[in-house]
């Protein structure tokens, strides 16, 4: 989908502090009739001024007739209300342990920042259409390592409900949970659901918006662009640790499996994903064969 938007129009909309005006013209055209991929961490989104912007950047795109598909984590909100109720619960190689108080939790918290999610794009004049367990589920699952309890794997993605959304130019906002054949809910880590989402629909990008730069090397430089096997060495070598190896193991299997290039980029900088988007340098770590 494009949009026959002149400069000037967009100009009303466009926001102080994004990439140079003059070039979005040349990625609206680049990015024309393909599919981008936003996964937002909820590790970036617990400041509203940062919610409100990912906001602003996600209407933009959908105002100038991009084709996006968001999928947005909620850890800090479910750690908190988790805490509230007084239940303890410990992670596993970055995946939390999910029992049945776990679950019930963990899909009320999701369903609703999800449809918080889809309401403030309301705001911003954008359709938001809710893609959680109770609401046009996609995704079935089958159940991870029996020690992480209710925790899933995306087994089948039903592309057709995106694609119904897309075409109408409306975003599909995914909350990581699918169903067993059962229809019991399981939690998702939020970057295998963003990468088996892409994987299916062969995007060109897709976009990890998490709380740091990006990858950095043994030198703590930030790194703008590496290969797959190179990124390997970097998790072998134990440069890349602790809850950023699930991160990577997502990023090269959507590599692997036909998504153009998967992008790790700071969610607290402002309108990063414009300058992914719109800009020469972008934005972040590029990871693409």
């Amino acid at each position: 989908m494009s949009t026959d938007l002149s400069l000037d129009e967009i100009k009303k909309f466009w926001p102080k502090g994004a990439p140079d005006i003059e070039n979005v013209p040349k990625y609206i055209k680049k990015y024309k009739d393909n599919l981008i991929v936003i996964k937002y961490g909820g590790n970036v989104l617990i400041e509203r001024s940062i919610f409100n912007n990912f906001i602003d950047d996600i209407s933009i795109l959908n105002k100038l007739g991009l084709s996006i598909i968001v999928v947005h984590g909620g850890g800090p909100r479910i750690k908190r209300k988790l805490e509230k109720e007084n239940i303890q619960t410990k992670f596993i190689n970055g995946l939390r342990v999910t029992d049945k108080k776990v679950i019930k939790i963990v899909e009320e918290v999701l369903i609703d920042f999800n449809n918080d999610i889809v309401s403030s794009l309301k705001k911003n004049n954008s359709i938001g259409v809710p893609i959680n367990s109770k609401i046009n589920n996609i995704i079935s699952v089958i159940p991870d390592k029996a020690e992480l309890g209710f925790v899933g794997i995306p087994n089948e993605i039903n592309i057709n409900i995106i694609k119904d959304i897309i075409n109408k130019n409306q975003i599909p906002v995914v909350a990581p949970l699918g169903l067993d054949e059962n229809n019991q809910t399981f939690n998702i880590n939020g970057d295998t659901a963003a990468s088996a989402i892409a994987k299916k629909l062969r995007s060109r990008r897709l976009l990890l918006m998490t709380n740091v730069e990006g990858v950095y090397d043994d030198r703590k430089n930030l790194i703008s662009e590496i290969k797959p096997f190179d990124i390997e060495n970097l998790v072998k070598w134990k440069i890349v640790q602790g809850g950023m190896i699930p991160k990577i193991q997502n990023c090269i299997d959507a590599v692997e499996n036909g998504v153009k290039g998967v992008v790790i980029l700071d969610g607290r900088r402002s309108h990063s994903i414009l300058y992914e988007i719109f800009s020469d340098k972008g934005a972040g770590t590029l990871i693409r064969k």
